[in-house]
């Protein structure tokens, strides 16, 4: 049977990016209520009843003081932003000689994506480049419908994968294992790259990447307000076998959107640069979460490592408690702020690579 995929969607019908910065591979379920309350989604979701994926979190809607802790994040950081995405872009650029299909998994990675295609326009007006945002979900796999609307109009061998940043390296894992069982003949091409395409790996999960410092990536600061007003992706009942997986269109937050003044604000400061050698990928993020699950009792999809990560735990988790490294504080502020306003348990001990982990509060017990 032939699947009849739909077009992609885009500003300002869909999101508020525009058109030339990122074409969504998704599925608008804007009518939709998916919002789950955040204790009863938290607990469905550790006792199985339902996919993280198939509910969304109420979108956190921060206070004055937090959007100024973004802005002047975004002031003390932008420069260092620019420099990672300058090295990203140049690498892509030398893998890449002719078209360029920049693939960003929605939505922490269609910032970065989007900063991509702004530099290689800038720098390199002369490559042919597009830029998609598909989703991928940790245990259920990537977007195959997705994948083949790409493949009918882009070659694979042009294909760069994107995300924001690594955390433990789990999306990675996702990536890889997803993309052999689309392509189990090419797979072991050495024209096809299955690594992630990332401004900072402080997990140390891929050779493809800006900095391996944790710094704080101001997008990581919000939720759609930085993500073109796009809701984290949905895959349940309401997505058919020839959907794309869907996600929600917050047009009701528009007065709040800061989405294309990050971009804008980043983009002033591009410079050419030289890519820098490529280092293996060590893997040394993974190694250190198993450890502190061990440590703390617990599984290592409730521990989240990284600025970017620890972020999303306080904004849309039940969180237990969050550690910071005493030398990297001025990576963590806003991290601390959300902690106090939400009563969360700060711990101060040296970490390897990251500047701070969050810990998920382990509400089985309370289920079970």
């Amino acid at each position: 049977m032939t699947i009849k995929l739909a077009l992609p969607l885009s500003g300002p019908e869909f999101g508020s990016y525009s058109k030339n910065d990122v074409l969504w591979l998704l599925k608008n379920l804007s009518q939709y209520n998916l919002e789950g309350e955040l204790e009863e989604r938290e607990k469905d979701i550790q006792s199985g009843k339902r996919h993280y994926s198939e509910t969304l979190p109420i979108e956190y809607q921060p206070d004055e003081a937090y959007v100024n802790l973004f802005k002047n994040s975004l002031r003390e950081t932008n420069v260092k932003l620019a420099r990672a995405v300058a090295k990203v872009a140049e690498k892509i650029i030398k893998i890449f000689p002719e078209q360029i299909t920049l693939i960003s998994l929605a939505r922490a990675g269609v910032p970065a994506g989007i900063l991509l295609k702004r530099y290689i326009n800038q720098y390199y007006p002369e490559r042919d480049v597009i830029h998609y945002a598909i989703s991928i979900v940790r245990g259920r796999g990537i977007d195959e419908n997705a994948l083949r609307f790409i493949l009918k109009e882009r070659t694979w061998q042009t294909w760069a994968f994107v995300d924001g940043w690594s955390g433990k390296g789990a999306i990675q894992k996702e990536l890889k294992s997803a993309l052999k069982k689309f392509f189990p003949s090419i797979y072991t091409s050495n024209s096809f790259i299955s690594d992630l395409f990332v401004l900072a790996d402080p997990g140390s999960c891929t050779p493809y990447y800006g900095t391996r410092e944790d710094f704080l990536i101001p997008s990581a600061c919000l939720n759609s307000t930085v993500s073109g007003l796009v809701s984290r992706t949905v895959l349940n009942s309401l997505i058919e076998a020839n959907d794309y997986h869907g996600a929600k269109f917050y047009k009701n937050l528009k007065e709040t959107d800061v989405s294309n003044y990050f971009i804008d604000e980043i983009t002033k400061f591009f410079k050419q640069s030289q890519a820098s050698p490529t280092s293996l990928p060590t893997w040394e993020g993974w190694e250190q979460v198993t450890d502190l699950a061990q440590e703390f009792n617990t599984t290592i999809n409730m521990i989240k490592p990284g600025v970017g990560e620890t972020t999303r735990v306080l904004l849309r988790r039940i969180p237990d408690k969050i550690l910071i490294d005493p030398d990297k504080r001025q990576y963590t502020k806003h991290i601390e702020l959300l902690a106090k306003a939400r009563g969360v348990q700060v711990s101060f001990r040296h970490l390897t690579g990251y500047s701070c982990i969050g810990v998920i509060k382990n509400l089985r017990s309370e289920v079970d």
